[in-house]
């Protein structure tokens, strides 16, 4: 018996993604910016999948959709494209619990004369709005709060945050990727100016993702080459990723209702069967929480026991989590999403994730929340 619950890391490509790649690898593989035949069958493919992303986020326009090689690349980009433009170093805003592709660009920004500040979070991992309109100032630029924080799920008050943004004449970008295709995100009625999106979140391949940019807004490229994405993000495009991506955004919003309340029912059954647990302490938000997260740690667990400890006996059991973000799961350091939400640097060493899918049934968080207890049992966690 295998169970996946690293959902939050990667997602298995739905079977209509896969196959709508193998069409496109077979008759439509032609570059999309060539003007015969071949190269129009790739552009209707392109437009056509910007067209089914752009409705997944209520984008007013597809051509507001800038693909991109994933959320990293997005998340660099909406950052770099705002701020190369200023000759003169400004003030940037991001929160304490953002992804590291926000955080590190940040810290370089910082080297660069940027002033940055941080916006500190709760203990369940939320910005106050409050701290967000003390942070402004007339130097501010632009502003980055992640949506749902890939760690303890936690989803962020976005469109209050906007409003107070907009107040102050700043911009306002969030990384999305751990919401989309998991729960309704309307970038109109959010109000953000830049958007990021990681297409294999939500069972699309790897490698593809996109940003969205508010009409009007302008971006200094990342890349320059031949003039592709608006002139923004030149090189060819990669059409049977970018096919599958619009695939699954389709699918996505069709199954977006009933999918988020059938994983916020299993998410919460998961919290539930463990309620009873002293051992295991919730992270994030119960109220605000992305709907296939569960997140705990471990607040009396022997030093060396980390949340990787867990990960690999589940591991033996067959059952796939993480500890804290893939992204840097390979490190035995605190997680500094944990410790900005105020736990000691031993309790921030013991996060561990499961995130639902799916295929994920009630059978799979019952098994796992019997495998999870003996484990805690035989590394002797009191």
């Amino acid at each position: 018996m295998q169970i996946y619950l690293d959902h939050s890391a990667t997602t298995p490509p739905h079977p209509d993604v896969v196959m709508r790649m193998q069409q496109i690898a077979q008759n439509d593989w032609g570059n999309a910016s060539s003007l015969h035949q071949w190269g129009d069958r790739a552009a209707l493919v392109l437009e056509t999948a910007r067209m089914q992303v752009a409705q997944l986020l209520n984008a007013p326009d597809p051509e507001t959709i800038i693909f991109t090689s994933g959320g990293t690349e997005a998340d660099n980009w909406a950052l770099l494209g705002i701020t190369r433009q200023y000759t003169t170093p400004q003030h940037l805003i991001i929160s304490a619990v953002e992804h590291p592709a926000i955080a590190a660009t940040a810290d370089w920004l910082a080297t660069q004369g940027w002033a940055v500040t941080q916006l500190p979070v709760n203990g369940q991992g939320q910005v106050s709005p409050e701290s967000l309109e003390a942070a402004l100032c007339p130097e501010t630029v632009l502003v980055s709060v992640i949506y749902g924080q890939s760690e303890v799920g936690t989803i962020q008050p976005i469109q209050t945050l906007t409003q107070i943004t907009q107040r102050h004449g700043a911009l306002f970008h969030t990384d999305a990727v751990q919401g989309v295709g998991h729960v309704p995100i309307d970038v109109q009625a959010l109000g953000v100016d830049l958007l990021s999106i990681s297409a294999h979140k939500f069972y699309a391949p790897q490698g593809v993702g996109a940003l969205y940019v508010r009409p009007g807004l302008e971006l200094q490229p990342l890349l320059w080459g031949g003039g592709q994405e608006r002139g923004w993000r030149s090189g060819t495009q990669a059409i049977g990723l970018v096919g599958g991506f619009g695939v699954a955004a389709e699918l996505a919003l069709a199954n977006l209702d009933a999918e988020q309340l059938r994983l916020s029912q299993l998410r919460d059954r998961f919290f539930r069967l463990l309620a009873d647990e002293p051992r295991l302490q919730p992270t994030g938000s119960q109220q605000s929480r992305l709907p296939h997260h569960v997140s705990f740690c471990l607040p009396q667990a022997p030093e060396e026991v980390t949340g990787r400890t867990l990960v690999r006996q589940l591991k033996l059991a067959s059952i796939a989590s993480s500890a804290g973000s893939a992204c840097h799961g390979g490190q035995a350091n605190p997680s500094p999403v944990l410790q900005a939400m105020g736990y000691s640097k031993a309790i921030a060493r013991t996060g561990i994730r499961f995130s639902l899918g799916r295929q994920t049934i009630a059978a799979d968080i019952d098994w796992t929340v019997l495998v999870l207890r003996q484990i805690l049992n035989r590394l002797g966690v009191k």
